[in-house]
């Protein structure tokens, strides 16, 4: 058995126009780009905590195209967490604890901070919302395809959840105040997938 292993549902949402130029190494179509990303475990551990139905979320900006790094990021993790869930959390969302995450370590300039926050994270039929404490809400729906079939992006180069198509959505909400970054989503970028990450 690993280390550790999580799994469940993630998206993002962005500051960028549907669909994000930066999955594919293009510029952000405002300049630069901020982004909330939030995850659901429905199932998890780290040796032998259990992580089941626990949630992290990261709040990031790149000054200009994200595969050329220099993000400043901020972590946020369940506060409904014990300690040692705290402490799980914090490794494997952070990449400390290894795995896919550790992977965008190079690309972070600036961690602004990591804290427990007051997050929720609702889902209904291709709909998903995503709450952190004092720092906002964004609420994403999948775009319909053609016969009704929700329109997929797979295998690009900065996928969070390597190894499974995202859904690409559009997204509504605003975020603001926290570590200074602002976030207008309205209208905007936005994907959500199946995770799954062990180490």
């Amino acid at each position: 058995m690993s280390n550790w292993t999580v799994k469940g549902t993630y998206l993002e949402a962005c500051n960028c126009e549907a669909i994000c130029p930066c999955i594919v190494f293009s510029p952000p179509t405002e300049g630069s780009c901020t982004a909330l990303v939030g995850w659901h475990i429905d199932e998890g551990h780290h040796q032998d905590t259990v992580l089941d139905g626990l949630n992290a979320a990261l709040l990031v900006h790149s000054p200009g195209e994200m595969k050329d790094g220099n993000w400043k990021v901020a972590l946020y993790v369940d506060d409904s967490a014990d300690t040692a869930q705290t402490e799980a959390l914090m490794g494997i969302f952070s990449g400390q604890a290894g795995g896919h995450l550790a992977s965008l370590g190079p690309l972070i300039g600036e961690v602004l901070g990591a804290r427990p926050a007051t997050l929720s994270f609702d889902s209904g039929d291709r709909q998903f919302r995503l709450a952190v404490d004092t720092v906002g809400a964004i609420e994403i729906e999948a775009i319909t395809g053609q016969e009704g079939i929700p329109v997929t992006v797979a295998g690009h180069p900065l996928a969070i959840s390597p190894g499974m198509p995202a859904t690409v959505a559009r997204a509504k909400g605003e975020l603001g105040g926290d570590y200074g970054l602002t976030l207008d989503v309205n209208g905007k970028s936005a994907m959500y997938a199946p995770f799954s990450y062990n180490g």
